[in-house]
């Protein structure tokens, strides 16, 4: 049995199979998910699982060089951002890289989740709760 932070089977592959820029979208409970990524859906009720524990677990497992948000994100749910932001820093000084921070509009970022690997949907029910995480290298 797998011992360290990130458990569920599928998530855990994608990651372990991501190379460089590939992109990883964690999202809400209500983010439309096209169909040509794969569909990881955690969602088991309203906020369960919350979208930062999620964030959490992956953050522990993958190499983050670049994150993508709607600008409304920080516009409509400050509070969960402000969250997000700070623990992205938090990781940037673990990985002792830069991560930067893009924003898009909402119409964009939901056009940018048709290339990325996986969409894993989160029970999270906060407005615009949704990330793009793009895979940085670890040498």
């Amino acid at each position: 049995m797998k011992k360290h932070v990130l458990l569920n089977a599928p998530l855990s592959h994608v990651i372990a199979t991501m190379g460089h820029t590939d992109q990883l979208v964690v999202c809400d409970a209500g983010l439309p998910i096209p169909a040509a990524p794969e569909r990881i859906d955690l969602a088991v009720s309203r906020g369960v699982p919350k979208f930062m524990d999620v964030v959490q677990a992956i953050t522990a497992e993958m190499q983050i060089e670049r994150v993508i948000m709607a600008h409304e994100f920080a516009e409509v749910s400050p509070a969960l951002h402000i969250e997000l932001v700070a623990h992205m820093e938090h990781l940037a000084t673990e990985q002792e890289r830069n991560i930067s921070f893009d924003y898009v509009s909402h119409e964009e970022f939901k056009q940018m989740t048709h290339t990325s690997r996986a969409v894993v949907r989160t029970g999270e029910c906060t407005p615009y709760a949704n990330v793009i995480f793009v895979s940085g290298v670890v040498f």
